[in-house]
């Protein structure tokens, strides 16, 4: 027999992410601390501040041995990324840090040892630190992206009730195998797909397939692990489990798509690729022609300079800088950055796609429309249904109850309360039996709605509504319609995307005639409905095997595997941890407007970015050939110190600039055709 592992997480990737921001942390504490120390005892500091380094004993020896145990400490990390780049033959960031670390500290202690020149420890030190705190933060980004899978395994519970013979026994989940029996109490998680043997029921299963309303079950009908039962008990056997159940799969979709994503910075990569082989050349030029033309120490320091100018301060801090303001900024305003290149991607959304109940909608039911026999008032009707549905726990009755107190009804006392599974509930309210429920409890009773109110079902059930009936004296006394209500915001948030020019689906689990009827008032041309979660996610990877940039909005467990195809994941903030889990950005406001703001945010970030990857790479067409000397024969040269306070003069300018971000307003929403005209 197949036995069910638990679902549990891979750990090696994610724990990989973990451990390499937990590194980076450590060494860019370290590295800060010993930056302090050598930036006290370099002489070059305290001139820049007017003043002169009080007399330290032993103060170049100090300086030294500090730079050493940083140079070895803090950038050891680089030399190792180098290497590994170097073995791809694709150097980047990493063979470019490595490069200027190597060349500062080599020529620094070269000079402490008595060749002519200024020791550059403090450009060794910050560059170090500074880069360190740039790859710390990516890590950061790249590990709080990742969850989702835990939090999907938490959705089964930890042991179910097996049925041996005639009696139960508890055993973990991990345990059972295809064809056990098992028992499902009233209230109880499902904790492996089947099929119901026995007993009636109502299955809340939205955080799987995504449909609002409970599903009825009876002998025959599939259930799927990590759904809720209702108010009836189930015998279930088990059909499938582990990797083959319905959230094994989901849980191989989320992996799938998290591991391929890109956790690069490629667009600062090519820029320090380039970079690296710019620098190599000129440095390696300047060194052949000054050792003819000049004396050799002329000609090492002309080379050291080219090295040192080409120092990714700027680079290194261009991206993560930006980021870090940009995430901060969105926090402001209800948005959670989790996944950074969700947020530089969202400039560029072809479509957004909705998920519906809890996104869209409120996922609250409330009753809609009534209909009631002649001479029965409506809201006595509704308050006499509320009243026998208060000890209730299922979604449609917690729905009349909450719509009878929003309209001020008062609630008859009711007594004698009795369950009906998979049919309603009954009690008697003022001396008279009455009882509630959907078509299968007139099923049950025998009777039959009087011609009005099964028109008034009829029309209901073609928009997607739920109908309730309330029963009385052997008669259908009145029919209630529910349904989910539309979020007011949502209307806006279409418009304005359809607006910048950005394409919205609506792909939900629930039935053709909700799904047309949510899309008709929201003004959505295309929505898809009747999706498995698996189908969610093959509808954004259709359209990105098209080339288009798609972005996922959604807030159950049903739309974690779409969420993490996505080039962007927006999960709605108050729906549950798998899809928090899973969404690179998290809308802490409910509010779908939000995604608007998103893309103002990403095109805003993204300016920043280029921006400063411009100035940091830029700056060296004008400095690199000044470091080279090539106006030397003029009497105009950059030493090695010049050369490293120009470039943090450049790291400052991508600070302030990156700093100008926090004037963006996301308040309130732009208005639409602007933006758009400038998209």
């Amino acid at each position: 027999m197949e036995h069910a592992p638990h679902p549990t997480r891979t750990p090696s990737r994610e724990a990989t992410h973990d451990h390499d921001a937990e590194r980076f942390r450590r060494r860019f504490w370290l590295s800060l601390a010993l930056t302090v120390a050598v930036l006290v005892l370099s002489p070059t500091i305290w001139e820049w501040f007017g003043a002169r380094m009080p007399a330290i004993p032993y103060a170049a020896e100090l300086q030294f041995l500090l730079a050493t145990v940083l140079f070895l400490a803090g950038g050891s990390v680089f030399l190792v990324g180098s290497l590994a780049e170097l073995r791809r033959w694709q150097p980047g960031m990493m063979t470019l840090v490595s490069l200027a670390i190597t060349v500062a500290f080599a020529y620094s202690v070269a000079v402490t040892f008595g060749f002519p020149g200024e020791p550059l420890y403090w450009e060794l030190a910050t560059l170090i630190t500074v880069m360190l705190l740039g790859h710390w933060l990516e890590m950061e980004a790249v590990g709080r992206a990742r969850g989702a899978l835990r939090e999907l395994a938490r959705l089964l519970p930890d042991t179910a009730e097996r049925i041996i013979d005639d009696r139960t026994e508890t055993v973990p989940v991990a345990a059972l195998a295809v064809g056990d029996r098992i028992l499902i109490r009233p209230g109880g998680r499902i904790p492996a797909d089947g099929v119901v043997e026995a007993g009636e029921s109502s299955v809340d299963e939205a955080a799987i397939t995504g449909e609002s309303r409970p599903v009825e079950k009876s002998p025959g009908a599939e259930v799927v692990g990590g759904s809720v039962n209702g108010e009836g008990a189930l015998r279930v056997r088990v059909t499938r489990v582990g990797a083959e159940s319905a959230l094994g799969q989901m849980m191989r979709l989320v992996e799938q798509a998290q591991t391929s994503r890109s956790r690069t910075q490629a667009l600062a990569d090519r820029a320090a690729s380039l970079l690296t082989l710019v620098a190599l050349a000129v440095g390696s030029a300047t060194a052949a022609v000054w050792w003819r033309l000049a004396p050799p120490e002329f000609a090492v320091e002309r080379s050291v300079a080219v090295f040192v100018i080409a120092c990714p301060h700027a680079l290194g801090l261009a991206i993560p800088l930006v980021v870090s303001i940009s995430t901060a900024l969105a926090a402001r305003h209800g948005l959670l950055v989790r996944d950074r290149l969700a947020l530089e991607l969202a400039r560029d959304l072809d479509f957004v796609l909705f998920d519906k109940t809890g996104t869209l909608t409120r996922a609250e039911h409330r009753v809609i429309g009534m209909a009631t026999l002649s001479g029965v008032d409506p809201d006595a009707a509704l308050a006499t249904a509320a009243a026998v549905e208060t000890a209730s726990e299922h979604l449609l009755a917690r729905a009349l109850v909450a719509s009878a107190r929003e309209r001020g009804l008062p609630l008859p006392p009711a007594t004698g309360f009795v369950a009906l599974p998979g049919r309603g509930v009954r009690a008697v309210v003022e001396g008279e039996e009455v009882a509630v429920g959907g078509p299968r409890l007139l099923e049950s009773l025998g009777v039959v709605p009087p011609p009005a109110l099964a028109e008034f079902a009829a029309q209901a059930d073609a928009a997607g509504e739920s109908v309730i009936y309330l029963v009385a004296r052997g008669a259908v006394r009145a029919a209630f319609s529910l349904r989910d209500t539309v979020r007011p915001e949502s209307r806006e948030a279409v418009a304005a995307l359809q607006q910048l020019g950005i394409e919205v689906i609506m792909v939900t689990g629930d039935s053709e005639a909700v799904a047309r009827r949510v899309a008709r008032e929201l003004g959505i041309r295309d929505w898809r409905a009747g999706m498995l979660p698996a189908e969610k996610a093959q509808c954004v990877e259709a359209l990105r095997r098209r080339g288009f940039r798609v972005a996922m909005v959604g807030d159950g467990i049903n739309d974690a595997p779409a969420l993490a195809a996505a080039d962007v994941g927006i999960a709605i903030g108050a729906g549950t941890a798998v899809a928090v889990q899973a969404g690179g950005i998290i809308l802490v406001r409910n509010d779908p407007r939000d995604v608007v703001r998103i893309v103002r945010l990403s095109r805003a970030t993204y300016r920043k970015m280029v921006q400063n990857l411009g100035w940091a790479v830029g700056y060296n067409v004008i400095a690199l050939p000044l470091a080279a000397g090539v106006l030397a024969p003029l009497g105009i040269w950059l030493a090695p110190a010049v050369a490293a306070l120009l470039m943090s003069g450049s790291t400052i300018v991508v600070a302030l600039n990156a700093q100008l971000l926090r004037r963006l307003d996301l308040a309130v929403p732009p208005r639409v055709g602007e933006e758009a005209a400038r998209g």
